[in-house]
C-alpha cells in the first residue's frame, strides 16, 4: 500500500508534480495550437466552446495548478500534487465501478515507453477482477500523420494495452510501439470491436488520442495527460472526458509503479 502522504512525497521526488519538465514556452505554445483547432493538438475532440488561449490558460490554472498569468511565459510549468493526487482518485473510482459490474474494458496509449507497464497492471487487475479487456483490431494499418509525412503504422497489444508500431517494427508484443498523439488508432480499434461483434467497451483508459477520440464518441473514457496536452482537461469540462489526471507522462517507467499501487489500492484491487 501507498499513502496519500508518501505518494506526494514521491509525485514530487520523481517530478511527475511540482516543477516539471514541461517548459511554460511549450505549455503556451499547445494552448494557442488548441485554440487555433491544430489537430495536432486537439487529439480527435472536436470543442463545442469557443477556446481562447486565455480560456485555457485559466482551464489550465484550474485542473492543473499551473499559473494562471498570461503574463508568465517562460520558465518551468508546475502541476499541483493535490490536484494529481485528487484525479488519481476520481480515475480509481471509474476503475472500481467498472470492476464492480464486470464491465468490458479497452486499453490504449500514445506513451507506450513510458506509460505501458502503468496501463498493463491496471489491465491485468480488472481482468482478474472479471472484466473484458477488449484486443481489437490488432495487426490493423493505421495511416497517421507524422512529421515525416503520412506512415502506415499497425495497432498491436501487449499485455492487454494497445499501442501502434512504426513501419517494419518487428517483435509484435513487445513494449516497443511509438508515440503518438493521433485519435485514429482509438477510432480503428473500435471499428474492430463493432465489426467483431464484441461487446463495446464501457471504459476507455489511457491518454492522447485513446482518450480524447473515444469521449468524442460518446464513449467514457479516463487519463493520464501534461500541462501541454490541454485537450483531455477541455474534454473533461465539456463532459467527454470522465477523468484527466494531471502529470508529467514522460518520465522514467518505474516512476509510475507507486501510482499503480496506490489506484489499485484505492478501487479495491489489490491482490
Amino acid at each position: 500500500m501507498v499513502s496519500r502522504g508518501a505518494l506526494r512525497a514521491h509525485l514530487l521526488a520523481a517530478g511527475l508534480a511540482g516543477p516539471v519538465a514541461t517548459s511554460r514556452e511549450e505549455s503556451l505554445r499547445s494552448y494557442r495550437l488548441f485554440a487555433a483547432r491544430d489537430p495536432r493538438v486537439t487529439l480527435g475532440l472536436d470543442p463545442e466552446w469557443a477556446w481562447g488561449e486565455r480560456d485555457l490558460i485559466a482551464l489550465m490554472a484550474d485542473r492543473c495548478g499551473v499559473s494562471g498569468d498570461p503574463e508568465h511565459v517562460s520558465g518551468q510549468d508546475v502541476i499541483d500534487p493535490e490536484r494529481t493526487l485528487s484525479g488519481l482518485d476520481a480515475f480509481a473510482g471509474r476503475l472500481a465501478a467498472v470492476a464492480e459490474r464486470r464491465g468490458t474494458v479497452l486499453f490504449g496509449t500514445g506513451h507506450p515507453q513510458r506509460l505501458l507497464g502503468f496501463y498493463a497492471a491496471l489491465a491485468d487487475a480488472l481482468s482478474a477482477a472479471g472484466c473484458l479487456v477488449l484486443t481489437p483490431a490488432q495487426g490493423r494499418c493505421v495511416d497517421i500523420t507524422t512529421r515525416f509525412g503520412v506512415r502506415t503504422h499497425t495497432i498491436d497489444y501487449v499485455r492487454g494495452v494497445a499501442m501502434v508500431r512504426a513501419p517494419g517494427a518487428r517483435e509484435a508484443g513487445c513494449g516497443t510501439g511509438v508515440h503518438t498523439h493521433s485519435p485514429l488508432p482509438v477510432r480503428a480499434a473500435l471499428e474492430g470491436v463493432a465489426e467483431s461483434g464484441t461487446s463495446l467497451p464501457e471504459l476507455v483508459v489511457g491518454d492522447h488520442g485513446w482518450v480524447c477520440g473515444a469521449g468524442q464518441l460518446g464513449f467514457e473514457a479516463i487519463g493520464l495527460a501534461d500541462v501541454d496536452d490541454p485537450a483531455l482537461f477541455v474534454g473533461e469540462a465539456e463532459g467527454r472526458v470522465s477523468v484527466a489526471v494531471p502529470l508529467d507522462d514522460a518520465v522514467r517507467s518505474p516512476c509510475y509503479r507507486p501510482l499503480t499501487r496506490y489506484v489499485l489500492n484505492r478501487a479495491c484491487l489489490s491482490r
